[in-house]
């Protein structure tokens, strides 16, 4: 178990460092000049552009800029904005919590309505109950989530007036854009779960535990729930990423103040260090908790514990 706990936390390590290898080299090759971003070229020489340049080293080589930041990033150092000289790792940390509250949120409207659909739905198969979640799981797929956030925004912001339509500064503000990704997220999970539960209660060891005298509530909640679990578990996992990706457009949509907005600014001034820094930090947190979900295999289910073992 603990081998192969060491194991992965290592491949984690691994995937972090590649991933800031790769953005940095496709940031790199994006088309665009920061400095012209910064000021209006019209206004300064090209000597005093050259040695504007030459101050915020975007005119070193290559392999010069990478090793500054591979070595930087090692020391915790996400660097400064080129725009305005702003240390890139305590703004990502201001930020951040609303983004993580927006995506917590998100997750446990996507797992609880997403569990409870997929088991109602596998248990009472062809019935109304199973049309319902099989709706609601096609629905959080198909919709686009600037789309349905619009729709909810309409709905409960302009005809309604019960919340409102922007803003991260209170709990309300929150309920609308994570019950937009958490819809996203419950259309996944239905389909994963409803699909699971239905092949374990095939399973031979299921009429076997009914044989003996289990009442139905301990077999389908104790034994085949446990064991449709796994393929949820990792679609949860996934789901993360999918998650802090379209808090991207989430946060633009329902004008909040979180990594998404940043990393959407300075996309448009190509502020190459805050980008480098959301991306590494979002990639960060996603390998922690596919990590994390990867070791609860084997308490979800003991037979992964023994292959371990």
């Amino acid at each position: 178990m603990t081998k192969a706990v060491t194991i992965r936390l290592l491949s984690s390590l691994g995937v972090i460092a590649g991933s800031s290898i790769l953005v940095f080299c496709v940031l790199y090759v994006l088309p665009g000049d920061v400095v012209m971003n910064m000021v209006d070229p019209s206004a300064m020489s090209p000597e005093a552009l050259a040695n504007l340049r030459h101050q915020l080293g975007v005119d070193r080589p290559f392999y010069e800029q990478f090793v500054s930041y591979f070595l930087n990033v090692l020391r915790g150092d996400f660097g400064h904005s080129l725009i305005n000289s702003e240390p890139v790792l305590p703004k990502i940390m201001t930020h951040f919590p609303a983004t993580l509250a927006l995506t917590a949120a998100s997750a446990v409207i996507a797992v609880a309505a997403g569990v409870l659909l997929g088991v109602l739905s596998a248990i009472h198969r062809n019935k109304a109950i199973d049309l319902i979640a099989r709706v609601v799981g096609l629905f959080g797929i198909s919709m686009p989530t600037f789309w349905s956030g619009i729709l909810l925004i309409l709905v409960f912001s302009v005809s309604l007036g019960w919340l409102p339509a922007m803003g991260s500064d209170r709990f309300a503000a929150l309920v609308l854009p994570s019950l937009t990704l958490g819809l996203l997220g419950a259309g996944f999970i239905v389909r994963m779960v409803r699909n699971s539960m239905l092949e374990v209660l095939g399973e031979p060891f299921i009429t076997t535990l009914r044989a003996k005298g289990l009442t139905e509530r301990t077999v389908l909640y104790r034994h085949a729930l446990r064991n449709a679990l796994i393929p949820a578990v990792t679609m949860i996992g996934l789901l993360v990423g999918e998650m802090l990706a379209g808090a991207v457009v989430i946060e633009t949509v329902f004008s909040r103040q979180g990594i998404g907005r940043i990393i959407s600014d300075a996309l448009m001034t190509k502020d190459l260090p805050v980008v480098q820094g959301v991306v590494l930090f979002t990639a960060i947190v996603y390998v922690v908790v596919n990590a994390l979900v990867d070791i609860s295999y084997s308490y979800i289910d003991p037979r992964v514990r023994r292959l371990q073992s």
